[in-house]
């Protein structure tokens, strides 16, 4: 006893190779083309997920894992440790909140702790690295929890979209709907504000949306130490250029990590995206080489 395990879902786009480093439990969440239902990040990879969204005639259909997934994934583990703390997707985008807490209530006599990270892709990532990092370490609940809910207001992303039209058709689209029936060509830049989808920026090309984001990332980071990811859907060439404009321009603590939007992320963003999030941080932080 005494271990604290930790417990995210698919949409934080973790690689596996660390996921597997920090003994990190992974709920997939799930994408159905008609009656085709595939588990997110498990039965389908994004390379064939984003050739069939280009073929698709329909939109697929994303969910959430059930309340009975999490449960027995809880169950399984609560033998073997002393408290779970389940990092999610955000409660806005997803009903997978909801999912962990009917199973959390439906085993009141283990300690889950149930978050929302406000969040979602790599910068979900982020938090949930920092929680199993400390939980590897030997932290206690209180300090997992403490540094979760430190990590949730730092962490930062930004994304640019070829077009809004996915996330309008997928519901997702939040407040960035102010931008739909605009007569301009545009590539937004989206953040998450609060959990839900908003608007930054309306830049008219992709290359000077993608320069206004490194632009505001250098504005609010400056020259202090920063753990940076690329993200991307279906671009990897474009990801790999940022990335090394990223590990150029800014004081990295480490090798910026560059991931794929999985199937269930991609579902709603559509193909084209490139992102970036980040957070500040002090030397010595995360070892995720």
């Amino acid at each position: 006893m005494g271990r604290i395990a930790i417990v995210t879902d698919s949409s934080a786009n973790l690689p596996a190779e660390l996921v597997e480093k920090y003994d990190i439990h992974v709920v997939p969440l799930k994408v159905a083309f008609g009656e085709r239902v595939f588990r997110d990040g498990v039965d389908l990879t994004s390379r064939e997920f984003y050739r069939m969204l280009r073929e698709a005639d329909d939109l697929p259909v994303t969910s959430q894992p059930s309340p009975g997934e999490f449960e027995e994934l809880y169950a399984r583990l609560a033998p073997e440790v002393e408290a779970i703390v389940s990092i999610h997707i955000s409660g806005a985008l997803s009903g997978t909140v909801s999912s962990a807490l009917a199973a959390k209530e439906a085993m009141p006599s283990l300690p889950i702790h149930v978050v929302d990270s406000r969040t979602t892709t790599i910068a979900l990532g982020f938090i949930v690295l920092e929680a199993a990092q400390i939980a590897a370490a030997g932290g206690s609940l209180g300090e997992v929890l403490a540094r979760v809910r430190g990590m949730i207001p730092k962490v930062t992303m930004y994304g640019v979209l070829d077009t809004l039209e996915y996330l309008r058709r997928g519901g997702r689209i939040g407040r960035a709907a102010s931008l739909l029936g605009s007569v301009l060509q545009i590539k937004p830049i989206i953040y998450l504000s609060d959990g839900v989808v908003d608007a930054l920026e309306r830049p008219r090309t992709k290359a000077r949306a993608v320069r206004r984001m490194l632009e505001i990332m250098e504005e609010k980071v400056g020259a202090d130490p920063v753990h940076v990811a690329v993200l991307h859907a279906d671009v990897p060439d474009e990801a790999e250029k940022l990335r090394e404009e990223v590990a150029s321009r800014f004081r990295c603590l480490e090798e910026p990590l560059v991931v794929e939007l999985t199937p269930v992320l991609g579902t709603h963003s559509g193909p084209g995206v490139l992102g970036l999030s980040y957070y500040t941080g002090e030397d010595g932080g995360l070892e995720r080489r």
